[in-house]
């Protein structure tokens, strides 16, 4: 099966990768959760009006997105827990941080500015009544929230990370999950980003070392055998 990074490896690349022995599959935990990462507007804008979102992924994150609500509502219908961040700024950008030295703080209604519409959950991203929405300040979902908490309180021993951008966001929560112990997967179409290059590479880093980058259809079949009347 061809991997989204398979066609920038050197032939030297493959050869430190068997020798380091990188990649192998940990596999799917126990007693999974499901982190579901800014799968806002502001990140997937709107058909015929990504102009109007400064931060769009457009049409690649609406189908991620698509695919991360399959999974989420297989994982509700299993009873997995799932955690959906939402990345929001105060208008005054009184909390931003050093990420207010790399880029400006944009004045819009289609941004991630709190109590905007582009700060609100995505089309298709419906919490149920036994998951958790939050709000983060910085790239993982980890970074001064509850969640950790909250996962150990359910017992997981596994997190199934979905949502964007896979670069940033995504790859920050991966990082962190995997330093507290926790087995990763990362559904490759439930992730997204805004330039392709830089997803592939994201996805090729946490597959090394830190995640199984599996297809959906594999995640899929996984939380299908833990619902009620599964496999």
């Amino acid at each position: 099966m061809e991997r989204p990074w398979d066609h920038f490896l050197t032939q030297q690349d493959r050869a430190v990768l068997a020798k380091g022995r990188f990649g192998r599959r940990m596999g799917f935990g126990r007693r999974p959760a499901v982190l579901v990462i800014d799968a806002q507007r502001y990140m997937v804008g709107a058909e015929g009006q990504d102009h109007l979102y400064p931060s769009s992924c457009g049409a690649i994150g609406r189908a991620a997105l698509a695919a991360a609500a399959q999974i989420v509502r297989a994982a509700q219908a299993a009873g997995v827990p799932c955690v959906f961040t939402r990345f929001a700024l105060d208008p005054s950008g009184s909390d931003i941080g050093v990420y207010g030295r790399k880029r400006d703080l944009l004045e819009s209604p289609n941004w991630c500015l709190e109590g905007t519409p582009g700060s609100e959950l995505a089309e298709g991203m419906e919490p149920g009544p036994n998951d958790l929405v939050l709000v983060k300040k910085k790239p993982s979902a980890f970074h001064g929230t509850p969640v950790l908490g909250h996962l150990l309180d359910r017992g997981v021993d596994s997190v199934i990370v979905l949502g964007g951008a896979t670069s940033n966001c995504v790859q920050a929560t991966v990082f962190d999950a995997s330093s507290f112990n926790l087995r990763v997967c990362v559904p490759e179409e439930a992730v997204f980003d805004r330039i392709p290059i830089s997803h592939a590479i994201a996805l090729f880093d946490m597959d090394r070392q830190f995640a199984d980058v599996v297809p959906m259809a594999e995640v899929l079949a996984f939380l299908a055998g833990l619902a009620p009347g599964g496999a």
